[in-house]
């Protein structure tokens, strides 16, 4: 029985993580860059989810070793700095709730029809908060996040099947494409473990109780599972949209994702689309509050304590702003530029921390693992600057 309680946690928090980082900007990420680079976009999804395993491993094995949440870690290795990371991640995390409640809200209005966006988005952010009001709030929070995450990656394997796309092209040029983009390759990355993302499921397995040394076999499978989740939906929505831009469509510039399912499956396939985005977006709603929290509420008892209710003023005030003044897009532009340079701050901090005797004890940090995360770092925070200065 505890056997498979353990397991139910472990992919409860991979598809926290994954359905976190699977949001309205994942759907028209994917989509915007298969139709600029075609069959040669499997070449950019295949190095991302390298790079993803790679940091995403380093951050939850040392999040567990120390039995610490990252703010924590980073507080003991210099005070004050889990404090700043908590504030870059809170804030960051609060701009694209405002967005995720509006993709939950066109959602809904695409199924509905009728439906307004800010009705939608009002219904969403309520269905949020009620998983947060159960005396169970965790396990809830894990099986919403399971079942929607299922549904998204069935509905979209279908999706894929109807388009039918040139699946040994994309096979081939995901090992030898005509071109490469290093801003796509870092959009992905920064999309999937930056900001928040990557610590909801290693906050999650840590205040499940899955952690210590002994719980890093654990820790692995539960880290890979969640970005196996995420990629199989990168995999199959960039299928999709090869399959319809491969048949000569140009997709509609102001919603890329609702075109390439319309195009593939008729009316079907737009209602589809609507119940994509707003699991994407509801999902996202939950873990992006969650984890933002959990980065505050080790900072006193109190805030331990009413982390629930924290959490839940989080989902109603991005709710009320998001139908006040609607998608801040400049905010979410800047703040998209931001968390880019959050992952090589709190990747940086883990890797300095995987060596530091008072945080992890007796525990020896493979080399590979410091090296490669070492290069993800770096490049993130080269890169990361570089947009940043562009904006």
């Amino acid at each position: 029985m505890k056997q498979k309680s353990n397991w139910q946690l472990l992919l409860g928090a991979a598809f926290l993580m994954a359905t976190s980082a699977i949001g309205p900007g994942f759907l028209v990420q994917t989509t915007v860059f298969t139709q600029s680079l075609l069959a040669s976009f499997g070449f950019v999804i295949l190095i991302s989810i390298l790079l993803d395993i790679g940091a995403q491993l380093n951050v939850w094995r040392i999040i567990a070793v120390s039995e610490r949440k990252a703010q924590d870690i980073a507080n003991t290795l210099l005070p004050g700095l889990g404090f700043f990371i908590a504030l870059l991640v809170v804030i960051g995390g609060f701009a694209f709730n405002i967005g995720n409640v509006g993709g939950a809200g066109l959602g809904l209005n695409v199924i509905f029809g009728g439906l307004s966006p800010q009705a939608g988005a009002a219904i969403s952010g309520a269905i949020a908060i009620s998983i947060f009001l159960v005396k169970e709030a965790g396990k809830a929070m894990d099986r919403f996040s399971l079942v929607a995450g299922f549904v998204m990656v069935a509905l979209t394997v279908y999706v894929a099947i109807t388009s039918s796309p040139p699946v040994g092209e994309a096979v081939a040029k995901t090992f030898a494409p005509d071109k490469i983009d290093f801003t796509a390759i870092v959009t992905l990355v920064g999309g999937t473990v930056g900001g928040y993302i990557t610590f909801a499921g290693g906050h999650r397995l840590l205040d499940a109780g899955v952690k210590g040394e002994k719980a890093l076999g654990e820790v692995n499978k539960s880290a890979v599972s969640a970005i196996g989740i995420a990629s199989i939906m990168r995999i199959f929505l960039f299928l999709a949209a090869l399959g319809v831009v491969a048949s000569g469509v140009t997709l509609d510039p102001g919603n890329p994702p609702a075109s390439v399912f319309k195009y593939a499956a008729g009316n079907i396939g737009y209602k589809i689309f609507g119940i994509v985005m707003w699991s994407a977006a509801v999902t996202s709603i939950i873990g992006a509050a969650y984890t933002s929290i959990s980065f505050i509420r080790t900072f006193h008892p109190k805030l331990e304590k009413h982390g629930n209710l924290l959490i839940v003023t989080f989902i109603l005030l991005s709710t009320i702003l998001n139908i006040i003044i609607g998608k801040p897009v400049k905010l979410l532009v800047f703040v998209g530029a931001l968390n880019g340079l959050i992952l090589p701050i709190t990747l940086g901090v883990m890797l300095v921390a995987a060596y530091n005797k008072k945080i992890v004890g007796s525990y020896k940090h493979p080399l590979w693992m410091t090296l490669f995360g070492a290069v993800i770092a770096i490049g993130m925070a080269v890169m990361g600057v570089l947009t940043f200065m562009n904006l």
